[in-house]
């Protein structure tokens, strides 16, 4: 058996970004496991399913390993895997994914099966690292018409958003409309930009033949309450203490959506002194029988050896959501 996971954290092996679904009363999670993380899942075999760990679970709380989500596209397309999140349209599933050579040129992809728990199969490209350098963390959303938009994070150089308000150059969130689940929209809609000083990534980080103090928003997931969008993000390095979930509102999925400006720290996830550093990069999920919401995070263990897999009631007081951490 292995150890019981530390405080908060429902599984204890290695596991970034989760995204968790709900199929046929039984819930999967799929995540960034730590060779996909530095590299390595790339050396493995092109025939079989061997990159993005899969888990399943009856409870949320207790999770079994499920083997792995996605047969490995062309090496040229790069050795890291970041971030995939799961969407079901027309009797398919679909993977959606970044892959890329360490920190540079990382596209996003998508990736079909049959089945819920694969194998999956790259099916198409949605980014091309030649007109766009870097896009990660594809999060695809469903809106009450049936539309599908993906949101994701991609890389901005500028100093002033488009109305010309000073804002931080780096890594910030977009929205398309998905015009198929395979293929994006021609229009892309910023949907924030970095503001605040929390969302630093690193001071004096050199970037596209330039330096920048490099501000980092990323990891997007959206629900809709109260005829509103929630769009909660992470900001900061996910490397250490800095990093967090706040949220961004919008009345329409296109935007604009509005955040609370130079904000000192992040208000939906934070490190705490209860043993979580660094959490962030959630998904939502709402139970189809009770349409209960938790949010599922990662989050450092205190020693640092691992991102682990934790779970949140997410509620809303009002337009404000709320969280309550699940004890140890």
């Amino acid at each position: 058996m292995p150890p019981p996971p530390p405080f908060g954290a429902v599984y204890a092996a290695y596991f970034a970004d989760p995204f968790v679904w709900q199929s046929e009363g039984r819930y999967y999670a799929i995540g960034t496991g730590r060779d996909e993380a530095v590299g390595a899942a790339d050396q493995r075999s092109r025939a079989v399913a061997s990159v993005f760990p899969l888990l399943q679970s009856t409870d949320l709380r207790h999770w079994q390993p499920a083997g792995h989500a996605l047969i490995p596209p062309e090496a040229i397309h790069g050795q890291t895997y970041w971030a995939p999140e799961i969407a079901f349209a027309d009797g398919l599933w679909y993977l959606y994914y970044s892959v890329g050579h360490g920190d540079s040129r990382h596209q996003l992809r998508v990736a079909v099966s049959e089945r819920v728990l694969g194998p999956y199969r790259d099916l198409a490209q949605l980014t091309d690292p030649d007109q766009i350098a870097f896009a990660i963390d594809p999060h695809p959303f469903r809106d009450d018409d049936g539309r599908w938009y993906l949101f994701h994070a991609r890389d901005f150089l500028s100093t002033e958003d488009e109305t010309g308000a000073a804002v931080h150059a780096g890594t910030a969130l977009v929205v398309s409309e998905l015009t198929s689940m395979t293929s994006l929209g021609p229009l892309t809609h910023t949907v924030l930009r970095a503001r605040s000083d929390w969302q630093l990534y690193a001071a004096q980080r050199a970037m596209y033949g330039q330096v920048f103090d490099w501000h980092t928003l990323e990891g997007p997931s959206v629900i809709k309450e109260g005829g509103r969008y929630y769009c909660f993000y992470s900001g900061g390095c996910w490397q250490n203490e800095t990093y967090g979930v706040d949220y961004a509102v919008a009345e329409h999925v296109m935007g604009p959506y509005h955040t609370l400006e130079k904000a000192s720290h992040p208000r939906m996830l934070r490190t705490d002194p209860l043993g979580e550093i660094g959490p962030g990069h959630c998904s939502i999920l709402t139970v189809a029988e009770s349409q209960q919401r938790w949010m599922i995070y990662h989050a450092w263990d205190p020693q640092m050896t691992a991102r682990r897999m934790h779970v949140a009631s997410l509620a809303f007081d009002g337009q404000n959501p709320q969280l309550e951490r699940w004890p140890g």
